[in-house]
């Protein structure tokens, strides 16, 4: 098959290969035109999707309702001197490239931001719809990514990846290539702090261990659009910027809710309702592409759709108990961004918790806090319900909420396995783990633990040796000194519990509540008023304490739980007769599963400032960072770019860049270096995320 693909060429090229064979070489007689191509050149398309699935019969420019298909064919609009930011080349060997010949290529930037399209490539854009904040929204698609083809996977890929995408080919596409007929208001352009932020995060999470799409270029430009960062009337102009994203499939919850009749609530419905040959079609494809063994091992439609969906779900459980377990909130799980095969997937307004806080909330404009990192597990089985709707009657409803009601212990099994990992509880199960586990955590919370480095900290703590006692006081003391320095200041605590709401807004509400329930329910709901009472709380609770006072709660909350631990970990050790190679293992196991590295908010933001500012070398060198999360790697330990008043060492600058300084006042004047696996420098408090 590789090889009749590699000959589905362009016959019109034969002819003057021959000519171009007069003038060679008597060595190079035989190589032909193929010879002069590049490795982007020869990539073997085989676009099966878009046989597969309907396409838009309009070619027309211009935002418009497309009816009736899946996709819609698109010119991605060409960059103004297009030129690589970073690649990764990992994500490019899935291709079968290596990352010296994608550099090297001339025309490479101008390949992989879609300004120039390679022999094969059918570039399109994919229909689909979405809940949006709990809210159906109707016809949302892909309105600035771009598909460019399906790529045959190498001849040599491993197995184990093929295992993972059984259909033999990677999609990939161009975020930010220019308007389709899905881009609405917006301009189908992406710029380069949101471009390097997905482009490292995809690489980040998937170093991780984490199921996620990839990203294998990001190219920028000398194009510009106007953007305004913070939504406060304050615009600039921001370079063009393009990633390369590279998964089996981009199809999403959303691609099945096309179908969905008039909404009950917004009475928006997708503009393919009445298509139900097309859902049922676009179904088919899904499960033979991509779960072949429930095609193969179900004859009955029923039995095939429900053993799909329970696979979904089981997917989707798995991912977000990983996503909970290295403190990863998506930031905007609408069912537009949900993956069919269970990827992370679209990297916006992500965050990695720093300091602990079960209601951390990583998207600036996610006022109610529904996507907070707590709400992560219910949110996803709310769009798994969603799917569930979106499939019927393929998926009849009791089916569906059969598998709906397994999702949760399932969640709770992958979480319970992947935690008793990260506190190398390895050799037994106890049903008291997961008490110790929701201590751990509660108490990470009340002492403002930074969530990365308190779990890294754990294989500092030692079984108890024979001959020691398990509440010797030196051991647990020594253990407390160690999670202490995790700890947040009396000053970090205080602005973590400032209320986000205006005082007067929050007293306005409080009235409402009592005088009007009606138009209370309609500008607020009672949960974000009651965290913002938490908060208060706290915060007048913090004002009453001093530092010291502090300091003396935080040793005696993580001392109570150390005790606890030390307990189940002299459990753990009984009947082994080598506890120093049962020690040994232990501490191999949750310092590969407890990262020192984590792609951190600040960490990026500073990346992005060099970047702007013309040098690519931060960007290059936190990806060589992200890529061996779980390792100390010689040389890379801190930055080697800090904004205004930091250091700088000399790297690959951009050469379109003037290199001005930024007027934005986001500014580092008062900025410290800091290593990557450090707890965040206070500017870090500074970054909004939206």
């Amino acid at each position: 098959m590789a090889a009749n693909a590699l000959r589905l060429t362009r016959p019109s090229v034969c002819s003057p290969s021959a000519v171009l064979c007069r003038f060679s070489s008597s060595g190079m007689d035989n190589m032909g035109i193929g010879s002069s191509r590049s490795a982007l050149e020869r990539l073997p398309f085989d676009n099966v999707v878009l046989r597969k699935l309907p396409l838009d019969p309009s070619e027309a420019p211009g935002v418009r309702t497309v009816r009736g298909a899946c996709f819609s064919r698109v010119q991605p609009q060409p960059l103004k001197n297009p030129r690589f930011v970073a690649v990764s080349s990992g994500a490019l060997a899935l291709l079968g490239l290596s990352e010296e010949e994608v550099e090297k290529d001339p025309l490479g930037a101008e390949y992989l931001s879609g300004s120039r399209l390679m022999p094969g490539s059918e570039p399109a854009a994919h229909c689909y719809c979405g809940h949006q904040f709990g809210q159906f929204a109707g016809q949302l698609g892909d309105g600035a990514a771009c598909y460019l083809g399906e790529v045959k996977a190498p001849a040599d890929q491993s197995p184990e990846l093929l295992k993972e995408n059984p259909s033999g080919r990677w999609e990939i596409q161009v975020k930010g290539a220019g308007l389709t007929p899905y881009s609405r208001q917006a301009d189908g352009r992406k710029v380069l702090r949101s471009s390097i932020r997905e482009f490292l995060c995809s690489e980040a999470v998937f170093a991780l261990g984490m199921p996620t799409t990839r990203a294998g270029s990001i190219v920028t430009s000398d194009s510009h659009v106007m953007r305004d960062v913070f939504y406060s009337g304050s615009p600039r102009m921001e370079r063009c910027s393009v990633v390369l994203r590279i998964a089996p499939t981009f199809i999403r919850f959303g691609s099945f809710e096309i179908f969905k009749q008039a909404d009950e609530f917004t009475g928006r419905q997708g503009p393919s309702y009445g298509h139900d040959e097309i859902r049922t079609q676009m179904l088919d494809y899904v499960i033979e592409t991509f779960f072949p063994e429930i095609q193969q091992h179900h004859s009955d439609p029923v039995e095939r759709n429900t053993a799909f969906f329970r696979e979904v779900m089981l997917r989707t459980a798995r991912l977000v108990a990983q996503w909970q377990c290295v403190g990863f909130c998506h930031g905007v799980l609408n069912t537009d961004n949900m993956s069919i095969l269970g990827l992370t997937l679209d990297y916006g307004p992500f965050g990695f918790m720093d300091r602990f806080d079960p209601d951390f909330i990583c998207n600036a404009s996610d006022n109610s806090g529904r996507y907070s990192y707590q709400a992560q597990p219910a949110i996803c089985r709310w769009n798994l319900a969603r799917l569930a709707e979106a499939l019927s009657p393929d998926l009849p409803s009791e089916r569906a909420q059969a598998v709906l009601d397994e999702y949760l212990p399932l969640y709770n099994t992958f979480y319970l396995q992947n935690m008793r990992r990260k506190l190398g509880l390895l050799r037994k199960e106890e049903p008291e783990d997961e008490v110790l586990i929701t201590n751990f955590m509660q108490t990470m919370h009340n002492t403002g633990a930074d969530f990365t480095n308190t779990f890294r900290s754990l294989s500092q703590i030692s079984c108890p040796v024979e001959g020691e006692a398990v509440d010797d006081t030196e051991a647990i003391k020594q253990a407390t000194e160690l999670l202490l320095q995790q700890c947040a200041s009396l000053q970090e605590l205080k602005a973590a519990s400032r209320p986000t709401m205006d005082p007067r807004e929050l007293a306005m509400l409080l009235s409402m509540a009592q005088s009007n329930p009606t138009l209370f329910n309609i500008l607020s709901d009672r949960k974000t008023v009651a965290r913002q009472l938490e908060k208060l709380s706290r915060l007048k609770e913090l004002l009453e304490t001093t530092e010291e006072e502090l300091k003396a709660k935080q040793t005696e909350d993580w001392t109570c739980w150390i005790k606890q631990y030390r307990q189940r970990l002299a459990r753990e050790c009984e009947g082994v007769s080598d506890v120093k190679m049962m020690q040994e293992e232990r501490v191999q196991v949750m310092d590969s599963t407890n990262p020192r590295v984590v792609l951190r908010n600040y960490i990026a933001q500073n990346a992005i400032e060099a970047a702007e500012n013309g040098n690519f070398s931060e960007v290059q060198r936190v990806l060589k960072v992200l890529e061996k999360p779980f390792c100390v790697q010689d040389g890379l330990e801190q930055p080697g770019w800090l904004g205004r008043g930091g250091v700088e060492e000399p790297g690959e600058r951009d050469e379109g860049e003037q290199g001005e300084p930024e007027e934005d006042g986001r500014g580092a004047e008062n900025r410290v270096l800091v290593p990557y696996d450090s707890k965040p420098p206070a500017w870090a408090n500074e970054i909004c995320v939206t």
